[in-house]
């Protein structure tokens, strides 16, 4: 059996940056970060050196680790240390076990190969020659893009288009925001290339995102309005300012020109009524999956879009966010409520049980707002839905 890391292990998340404002990370352009600039964190680095120093416990090994390994094209970085340790999220004791040959763990290319050192009860990864035929790739900074050859953590395609999408507003400042008043003659709605009319302080801006209604998120516990979330319908571009007036039909009188729009894309068709939010600047992340360094408990509000449940690769919101702790790259449990049971075991006697929660998931927080977070499912037993709980994994 191989043991290449599975493409499910590709679930996990990305050591590159990513653009936080691009549309789809197409109109606005993606923003690939070097992997030698990416950050590398004091709690990060110590957790390493204190690893590099005495080595994993042999119980923290993943069951069937194997003595050498070759990184292979497509491997992620998740995927390699699930087949290292048990929990994957915990990457840097995975660097902490080779930290003397590769100084910066972004840096993992196809080629590379890991050997398993096992001295008493503590292991330790180090680097070693290829097979034959193997291009070995020395473990030096580089200053190539990831899409050139390191390693990547999950596809892209997975939460790129959440990172434009998933907007949560703290009030319902949309009501103020500039609108669609009009379509291209002749259509109701209107979609990529096609013209719509807007009126509104466009603030200078030239670049906007649309959205439909507001949808109020409410926590599922004390039922309090944690912010807005808007229904994402696509992008749009300033063709022509709106103009002062124009003279009446009857040459009396003056009418309003609104401004010009080109639909840029969309997810749905645009409209009447629909509200515009300046694309926000583009913001390099650095995602890395690690676990809270507080403990975490929360619940699920819904799950985005319009579905009641979700499963695996799909995206939830959380009641937690960054006045919580929550950060991203957060790794967090799922947690299936205990089912409602009998004890007949005594003659005579009905018992009513609750059995105990049980963990069958995890997320991925990938974007945080004040107080509303949106996470990725990494994997899950049973259908997610609202009201469902996480905390620390």
């Amino acid at each position: 059996m191989s043991n290449r890391p599975s493409r499910i292990g590709r679930r996990s998340f990305n050591l590159l940056a990513l653009s936080a404002g691009g549309s789809l990370l197409g109109s606005v352009g993606a923003a690939w970060a070097q992997p030698s600039r990416m950050p590398i964190y004091p709690q990060w680095r110590e957790t390493a050196q204190r690893v590099a120093a005495a080595g994993v416990p042999l119980e923290e090994l993943a069951p069937n680790a194997p003595d050498e390994y070759t990184v292979q094209r497509g491997d992620t970085l998740w995927g390699i240390s699930s087949i290292y340790l048990k929990r994957p999220w915990r990457w840097p004791e995975l660097w902490g076990m080779n930290m003397d040959q590769v100084r910066n763990p972004h840096l993992i290319f196809p080629g590379q190969v890991l050997v398993l050192e096992k001295i008493g009860d503590r292991a330790r990864l180090t680097m070693g020659q290829g097979l034959p035929g193997t291009v070995r790739l020395s473990p030096r900074v580089r200053t190539e893009t990831l899409d050139n050859g390191a390693i990547a953590a999950i596809p892209l395609h997975l939460i790129a288009p959440f990172l434009t999408e998933a907007v949560v507003f703290n009030t319902n400042e949309l009501d103020q925001a500039p609108r669609v008043v009009a379509t291209q003659e002749g259509r109701v709605m209107v979609s990529r290339g096609e013209t719509a009319y807007v009126r509104g302080d466009l603030a200078g801006a030239r670049d906007f995102r649309l959205f439909r209604e507001l949808k109020p998120l409410a926590d599922p516990e004390t039922r309090e309005i944690l912010g807005y979330e808007g229904r994402y319908v696509g992008t749009a571009e300033v063709v022509a300012a709106e103009g002062a007036t124009a003279a009446g039909a009857d040459g009396k009188g003056s009418l309003v020109v609104p401004a010009t729009f080109r639909v840029t894309s969309n997810r749905l068709e645009a409209g009447v009524g629909d509200r515009l939010s300046p694309v926000p600047q583009q913001e390099m992340v650095a995602y890395v999956p690690r676990a809270p360094e507080k403990p975490v408990d929360g619940r699920i509000v819904g799950v985005y879009g319009d579905g009641l449940k979700a499963g695996q690769n799909q995206v939830v919101s959380l009641n937690r966010g960054t006045r919580d702790g929550l950060e991203r790259g957060h790794v967090l449990a799922l947690w299936r409520a205990g089912t409602l049971a009998v004890d007949t075991t005594t003659p005579g006697q009905r018992t009513p049980m609750r059995l105990p929660d049980e963990r069958h998931g995890l997320l991925f927080v990938f974007r945080t707002f004040d107080r509303v977070s949106y996470a990725l499912i990494l994997s899950v037993q049973d259908p997610v839905q609202a009201g469902d709980r996480f905390t620390q994994p």
